[in-house]
């Protein structure tokens, strides 16, 4: 069946989503997604930052759908036609809820592990307006140890629901979950339970916001620092496909590689994500590719920048010279694996 968004037109299966549909098109008129996932059953409908105007039903019922409808769950028909991001409808509708998402949301991206890889840091910058109407008291939670190695920040959760699928759909018993209701909603474990299975890393992949942090990483560096490289090892749990990421020689963090919609390719076991810290236990295959404007790019391995011209201190401006050496990873050999043709 085809179906028509931002005037481009596209073939489809029968039980595409509008959101698939975009993701195949590609490119700006790709809805925002917070609590969506494809590799999670289930997931979606309730972030509704992915809304679209739908200006014609079908070829059957070509009366356009009176109310903005989510990408996420609602299914293409045959010549529909969805407006994404050429209608000022939509627009204004993802500022809202955005600005509802960053109602009771804390502005501590300078401190927060998330930042510079963060959904919501890119929906706000992209739909986000410059002033808030909320004056009341932000609701606020103190930090809760989930095991040995995640910690929970219930501040900056979103109740995506992400962490509960996955627990739900990897692991044999969730011993957490939402609880309460309205503002009173958080995510928290039952009976203060530990979350302690093989795969309750990947809740921290999959969270849209730095809800969820690695305690194994937490404080220690900036994205922006790192290089990721992709890497593998023989696993006996999980695939043993991960991202490295490395500041020098020093693998700082492990996690599973995702696609360019910010969702994991595989899942990985626990044991691939905090016990292997060491670069001899991995075979590093190469740099790994990331966004054109991500905050990533701004240390890219091969663009040459034009420094800026301050008089100052040398120190101020670039930091330690062994920093820098580890951040540009001047020391580091590249081993490219790629398939000679």
């Amino acid at each position: 069946m085809k179906v028509t968004i931002d005037g481009q037109e596209i073939d489809v299966e029968p039980g595409t989503t509008i959101l698939q549909a975009a993701r195949l098109i590609g490119g700006e008129s790709v809805p925002p997604a917070m609590c969506y996932y494809s590799k999670l059953k289930g997931s979606g409908g309730k972030c509704r930052c992915c809304l679209v105007e739908v200006s014609k039903g079908s070829e059957a019922d070509p009366r356009p759908m009176p109310k903005l409808m989510a990408s996420c769950v609602t299914g293409v028909m045959d010549g529909m036609e969805v407006k994404s991001i050429s209608s000022p409808r939509v627009t204004e509708a993802r500022k809202s809820v955005t600005e509802f998402l960053l109602m009771n949301h804390p502005l501590d991206c300078p401190v927060c592990d998330q930042a510079g890889e963060c959904d919501l840091q890119n929906l706000s910058y992209n739909h986000g307006k410059e002033l808030t109407r909320f004056h009341e008291e932000k609701r606020t939670f103190e930090p809760e140890d989930l095991g040995n190695n995640i910690q929970l920040h219930m501040n900056r959760c979103i109740l995506c629901y992400r962490c509960v699928y996955t627990a739900e759909q990897l692991t044999d018993g969730r011993v957490h979950g939402v609880v309460g209701r309205g503002d009173h909603a958080q995510i928290s474990t039952c009976v203060s339970a530990a979350i302690e299975n093989e795969y309750s890393g990947n809740m921290i992949d999959v969270c849209p916001v730095g809800a969820l942090t690695d305690k194994t990483f937490r404080f220690k560096s900036r994205v922006w620092f790192n290089k990721p490289f992709t890497a593998h090892r023989n696993c006996d749990k999980c695939c043993g496909k991960t991202t490295l990421w490395m500041f020098g020689n020093e693998i700082q963090r492990v996690t599973a590689r995702k696609d360019e919609y910010h969702e994991v390719e595989e899942f990985i076991c626990n044991e691939c994500r905090f016990d292997h810290k060491d670069v001899k236990d991995w075979v590093i295959e190469g740099p790994r590719k990331f966004e054109k404007f991500s905050v990533i790019n701004q240390n890219n391995y091969t663009r040459k920048l034009e420094p800026v011209q301050i008089h100052t201190e040398k120190q101020i401006l670039k930091g330690r010279e062994q920093d820098r050496k580890k951040i540009s990873m001047v020391d580091v050999p590249v081993i490219d694996n790629t398939p000679k043709s």
